[in-house]
């Protein structure tokens, strides 16, 4: 299994060798280093914990942690089945990765605030006429009379966004192992420079 973390710079768009344009995301993933090996035996499953980024200063369990090693911004963990393979300090690059390559990515998406039904949830709205005055972006009706309660999951107002989001199948497209870069086709979930999970089965 490969897996990295990393932060998306920007989207672009890349000319294969046919001269077919693709859309790509620039991930910038600078090398992680391996921080903690969970094993089944001692934790009780199996995983990797990924170090990455810099802070200037970190509280002192967390400092404790990562003694010996830099002071990483960002500690994430992926599951693997062979823990035994990886050591702690251990380096991981961008190099791991291949062109054409299928990969899962996640991350945390833009938050929208509170925002309306038209907007959340896609409705079309009523009428601009025939006494629909205020009612343009209104939800209508939200419930039958007969329960006289609004049944849990009604599709409502609320805050959008902000939450984790996993995109699988996206495709390696470029790999700069000199810039540490990656470029996958498409979209990419999360703003500019938020942090990006990518990994390989």
């Amino acid at each position: 299994m490969k897996f990295i973390l990393g932060k998306k710079i920007e989207m672009g768009q890349i000319w294969d060798e046919k001269g077919v344009i693709k859309p790509v995301t620039w991930i910038k993933a600078t090398p992680c280093q391996v921080v903690q090996v969970k094993t089944e035996k001692k934790d009780g499953y199996s995983a990797v914990q990924l170090g990455c980024g810099e802070k200037k200063k970190l509280n002192k369990p967390k400092g404790g942690h990562v003694k010996d090693l830099s002071k990483f911004e960002y500690l994430t963990e992926f599951r693997v089945s062979d823990p035994e393979n990886y050591k702690r300090a251990q380096e991981i690059n961008v190099s791991i990765f291949r062109p054409g390559e299928k990969v899962v990515v996640s991350g945390v998406s833009k938050g929208r605030g509170f925002q309306g039904v038209v907007k959340r949830h896609g409705f079309s709205g009523s009428p601009a006429s025939h006494g629909h005055k205020d009612q343009l972006r209104m939800p209508g009706s939200i419930g039958a009379t007969d329960p006289a309660r609004v049944f849990p999951g009604a599709r409502m107002p609320g805050h959008m966004g902000d939450q984790r989001v996993t995109v699988k199948n996206l495709e390696v497209i470029a790999v700069d192992e000199k810039e540490n870069k990656i470029a996958l086709k498409g979209a990419v979930p999360g703003s500019r420079h938020s942090l990006v999970e990518i990994k390989c089965e």
